[in-house]
């Protein structure tokens, strides 16, 4: 079972985002803020959950969270700001979204851009450890999976009702034989003579 909090007393925010590696969308973060001694036997990084045990996970952490909330960063301003920055700016953006003001931020990485004054510890592999960032990242993914899957109805032969817009080869032939899209991230490798080197 994951942990319940890194401290005993402040008031923490579990981070996390999605959608760092994706080829198109937005990047989504989420930020989770559980009462003390919170306590979940199947919560768990949502990497190691099918989508059906995200959803109904995903309203387990609505019902039973304190404070929760998700915000984007679209393709246009990653290409602007690039990855990183977009990354760290959709996990402040879900955290001004809080209807509680966290004392302490489970962030998961290595790396975080601070939040106001707000202290901040970096758990690498966080989202296996802390209840809070395992549900950041449900939520993350289930709110960006839908959004990709809207976006695959509109957009077909990208293969983003499966891949969410990640480098899979259906992705790449996609782009290869379809061109790119509005929402396809500039700033990445998508070209086909620059997309034939993941295959070396």
């Amino acid at each position: 079972m994951l942990r319940s909090s890194f401290t005993k007393h402040l008031i923490e925010a579990g981070c996390d985002e999605v959608g760092r590696g994706c080829l198109a969308g937005p990047v989504v973060a989420a930020a989770v803020v559980f009462p003390k001694k919170y306590k979940h036997k199947k919560l768990n990084d949502s990497k190691q959950l099918t989508r059906e045990e995200r959803e109904v996970l995903k309203l387990d952490i609505e019902r039973d969270a304190l404070a929760w909330a998700v915000a984007e960063v679209d393709h246009e301003e990653i290409d602007r700001i690039n990855i990183l920055n977009a990354s760290f700016k959709a996990m402040h953006l879900a955290l001004e979204k809080l209807s509680i003001e966290p004392e302490l931020i489970l962030v998961d990485g290595n790396r975080f851009k601070p939040f106001r004054d707000v202290k901040h510890e970096c758990v690498i592999k966080g989202d296996g450890k802390y209840l809070s960032i395992a549900a950041a990242s449900i939520l993350a993914k289930t709110y960006r999976d839908q959004l990709m899957s809207n976006l695959a109805k509109q957009f077909t032969g990208y293969g983003w009702e499966t891949n969410v817009g990640y480098a899979t080869l259906q992705h790449r032939e996609g782009i290869k034989l379809l061109g790119i899209t509005p929402y396809h991230r500039r700033s990445f490798t998508l070209f086909p003579e620059q997309l034939d080197l993941f295959e070396r």
